[in-house]
């Protein structure tokens, strides 16, 4: 059970005003109407840059799932949809892709080349076919490095509660962890060639700061594991880029920078997570309630100022881990919610930071097991058989957005413009997730959270543009409905999953008029809106 979330003062007022409104709809009075959202958009007005940098990389489940034909099959999709660089997971050293096995050491100095090679104590074997899969899928890795082989683990039965529960342990031996390392990162060079491997990241280990990581003291013993690391893979090659402290709840980064300084190690990149949940006092060192859409971006900053400090202040910051929930919620990670959650994110983390990966792109995950239906909260944009989630439309959609922002004084759209020479323009109405805490929804029309009116009005565009708008709601892009009125099968048959598939589509684009530079767009709670203008051809 979710205790409910503290409501303000004027957050209470409104509701308090939402309830009563909707009361005296029973007595016959009439709605109360609400003014239109005005948004003015210049084309021509000055612009920032606006990389994309919520959708160059992806999370997915761990590094042997790659290999599974429904994980490349979602891969597409969603590299298709965003046109994201890179994936990562964990586990590439799990026992079960078979990199270390000491056992099969040569004993013969004498053996040809080759048999040497077949009886080293580093299989590639699986590794290879990892990573050629992700390149053969126009996807690069971004190389989590983790965990521990049990063969090289100091406690081998130090085991996470994961499903497929990795070694947490540290190495027992840091000369045979450091010759692994090179022995990986040599390959990897050898195969892929070095102007290949250097546009890869080599992120030294998944949120030591956690029971990830049970070195002792966690912090001291992380700085072990990293300083190794990283002086070996520069060994390997200087252009090897290699960065953490990949710590869980935007911890560490700050002493991470600061320690590499102090011992002059290397370091190319700081990463750490974030989740849209996560606890205010662990994250922010602050006893305030922290709304789900003002956590990530509130982490954000405040680690985007502790590199600012550091002494490394243009050091790119990567979240290589963040979504609205750590925990299986259906009625977040697979709701329409996500739209206006990821939108409103963006907004606020732009100039920020320089890549922000969001866990993860697909259902094909095992951390707590198998999947047991096909909702059931998952992290993915893609339900399991391939059924598209609320969330991927709302990437597919911001995917359209421009590379250069045009400013508005807005917390609810983002505008941009686009190489075309029109704009693309995202708006959103936010709402906490149905059923938490104040997330009363009155009826559209009344004050409060009903529908969200924008008025916006285009200045300066192209003569002859033309208007197609996108949308992702509960009754757009949203296959749930589909889903409740099967009565939820844990196990749809073959006909359910067309069925799902179909009814997750997305919804068909609009060709709203525009009037005298105006248009008016009403967006339902929770709901998100993508409208763009493209020049008369």
């Amino acid at each position: 059970m979710k205790p409910y979330r503290s409501i303000s003062l004027p957050g209470a007022m409104g509701l308090l005003m939402a309830i009563c409104s909707c009361a005296s709809f029973g007595q016959g009075r009439a709605p109360v109407a609400i003014a239109p959202v005005v948004v003015t958009i210049d084309a021509k007005a000055p612009t920032t840059p606006f990389p994309h940098f919520w959708e160059q990389t992806f999370g997915s489940g761990r590094a042997i799932l790659s290999l599974r034909d429904e994980y490349r099959q979602d891969l597409d999709s969603v590299h298709n949809a965003t046109g994201f660089q890179s994936v990562r997971f964990h586990g590439i050293f799990l026992d079960e892709v078979g990199l270390y096995d000491p056992a099969r050491k040569s004993t013969n100095p004498g053996q040809a080349t080759e048999s040497v090679r077949t009886d080293s104590i580093y299989n590639f074997s699986y590794v290879d076919a990892i990573y050629d899969g992700l390149l053969e899928h126009h996807v690069r890795p971004f190389v989590e490095l983790s965990f521990t082989p049990k063969e090289l683990a100091s406690d081998p039965n130090d085991l996470h509660v994961f499903w497929y529960h990795p070694n947490v342990s540290p190495p027992k031996d840091y000369a045979q962890w450091d010759a692994m390392m090179s022995a990986f990162a040599s390959h990897l060079v050898t195969r892929y060639g070095i102007d290949e491997v250097a546009t890869w990241n080599f992120e030294v280990w998944n949120e030591p700061n956690l029971d990830f990581w049970d070195g002792k003291p966690k912090q001291a013993s992380y700085w072990e594991l990293y300083d190794h690391t990283a002086r070996t893979l520069k060994a390997v090659n200087v252009r090897i880029r290699v960065g953490g402290p990949a710590t869980a709840q935007a911890a560490w980064v700050g002493e991470f920078l600061q320690h590499c300084h102090d011992k002059n190690v290397p370091v190319d990149f700081a990463s750490t997570h974030v989740y849209g949940n996560d606890d205010n006092v662990n994250v922010l060192h602050t006893s305030a309630t922290i709304p789900r859409d003002k956590m990530v971006p509130l982490a954000v900053a405040k680690v985007h100022q502790e590199i600012l400090h550091s002494p490394y202040p243009k050091m790119p910051l990567y979240f290589s881990e963040y979504n609205a929930s750590y925990a299986n919620e259906p009625n977040v990670t697979d709701s329409y919610f996500m739209g206006p959650w990821i939108a409103s994110t963006i907004s606020q983390c732009d100039g920020l930071v320089q890549s922000m990966s969001s866990w993860t792109f697909a259902d094909v995950f095992e951390e707590q097991g198998v999947p047991r239906t096909p909702f059931y909260g998952g992290f993915g944009l893609i339900a399991e058989d391939q059924i598209r989630k609320p969330a991927f439309h709302a990437f597919s959609m911001l995917h359209r957005l421009g590379d250069s922002r045009i400013a508005l004084q807005s917390d609810s759209a983002l505008a941009t413009k686009t190489a075309s020479g029109g704009v693309a323009i995202a708006l959103w109405n936010y709402l906490p997730p149905i059923g938490e805490g104040a997330s009363y929804t009155p009826e559209p029309g009344t004050p409060g959270g009903g529908e969200k009116e924008f008025a916006v009005e285009l200045k300066n565009l192209p003569k002859g543009s033309r208007l197609t708008l996108w949308r992702v709601d509960g009754t757009h892009g949203n296959v749930i409905p589909a889903y409740d009125a099967m009565g939820r099968p844990s196990t749809p048959s073959r006909e359910q999953i067309m069925e799902l598939r179909k009814a997750g589509q997305a919804s068909p684009p609009e060709h709203p008029i525009m009037r005298n530079g105006r248009i008016e767009v009403a967006v339902p709670p929770r709901g998100l809106v993508l409208l763009t203008t493209d020049p008369a051809r």
